[in-house]
């Protein structure tokens, strides 16, 4: 792996130093550092190095993966000082005052604020969790082995080295699922060791993952999580909820479905989409949302509740996505470019 990731990165700078135009740049990017990207394989194959050798072909990839950044930003940046105009404004220059134009709340937080009022006509309470976790919430409680992709690294904003045996090291956490674990887990320790109350609780957040920024990703986000509680809850009642939200967030004729899924903290799971048009010269076509399932048995032992007595169903979606949805977004980027003419038309 180590000889791999050495030829990679030669072969990557050799041809980033022939590289003529932006087109030329672009496409070398989409080589070696995009999504699909020769790196990106590489930091998939890291599941199968020997656990001993996994710090050091770890610390290796993500060197490489910072020196061919670098040298990018720095051929960018070289190729483009020729052709460069630079823009000179007078600062001494009173500013253009429009009395008229009034401050508002951006965007997320507007879409997020709905998202709970909705929620909260539903008998939803809001709940929040810690933005910096430990792995145990982010990942042990919710039922993600230890083997699981989903842990790894490269794949995760750690704080603290993983793998020190005795210790769980903390992270940003990269869900809002951790919420539902933790109110669990009070709700376990105000009945003295037993769930003896329902819960429903929706949970807003940021979360953050080291995504390629793209016109639908990005590395931090935000997400809601819907949790219910009780006996007798059903995959019926998760449906209902789902669909009563849609149609009263989106208007009467919003069409949604589910599709069979797999998270390792739902059985049985499901995406939830919904038919949506993003720009105007473009189809009305499906976009997930989110995921959602029945709360799995595995996550209610690991939170001291009893899954014989209890049953209950969980959901998330990415808040940006709703947005996106219901203003006809079409690049996720567009929410945090501070761009105030963008701003001022939603």
């Amino acid at each position: 792996m180590l000889d791999q990731i050495e030829q990679i990165e030669s072969a990557a700078l050799s041809e980033l130093a022939a590289a003529g135009d932006a087109a030329a740049l672009d496409a070398w990017k989409q080589v070696y550092l995009g999504g699909n990207g020769q790196l990106k394989g590489l930091m998939a194959g890291l599941k199968s190095v020997p656990p001993a050798e996994k710090p050091a072909v770890g610390a290796r990839l993500n060197a490489a993966r910072a020196a061919l950044d670098a040298a990018f930003e720095e051929r960018r940046g070289s190729m483009g000082t020729a052709t460069k105009v630079v823009e000179r404004i007078d600062v001494t220059e009173p500013g253009l005052v429009n009395s008229s134009v009034v401050g508002r709340g951006h965007v997320v937080t507007r879409v997020r604020d709905e998202l709970v009022e909705v929620f909260a006509r539903m008998g939803f309470e809001v709940a929040e969790g810690p933005e910096l976790e430990d792995d145990s919430h982010n990942f042990i409680k919710l039922n993600i082995p230890a083997d699981h992709p989903a842990r790894d690294p490269l794949d995760n904003y750690y704080v603290d080295e993983p793998g020190i045996a005795g210790r769980s090291p903390r992270m940003m956490r990269s869900q809002t699922s951790t919420v539902q674990v933790r109110m669990l887990e009070a709700a376990v320790a105000r009945g003295g060791g037993r769930l003896m109350e329902p819960i429903k609780v929706v949970a807003p957040g940021r979360v953050y993952r080291p995504d390629e920024v793209d016109a639908t990703h990005s590395f931090m986000f935000h997400q809601i999580e819907g949790l219910c509680v009780d006996r007798r809850v059903t995959m019926v009642d998760l449906k209902s909820t789902l669909l009563h939200f849609a149609r009263a967030y989106f208007g009467p004729d919003a069409q949604v479905r589910l599709r069979p899924s797999f998270f390792p903290f739902t059985e049985p799971s499901a995406e939830f989409d919904m038919k949506i048009r993003l720009r105007p010269d473009q189809p009305i076509r499906w976009m997930e949302l989110g995921g959602c399932g029945m709360i799995d048995p595995a996550v209610f032992e690991a939170c001291g509740v009893d899954s014989e007595e209890w049953t209950g169903f969980a959901f998330g979606f990415g808040i940006e996505r709703l947005a996106m949805g219901k203003y006809a977004i079409p690049d996720i980027r567009l929410l945090f470019e501070n761009d105030v003419r963008f701003l001022a038309r939603l």
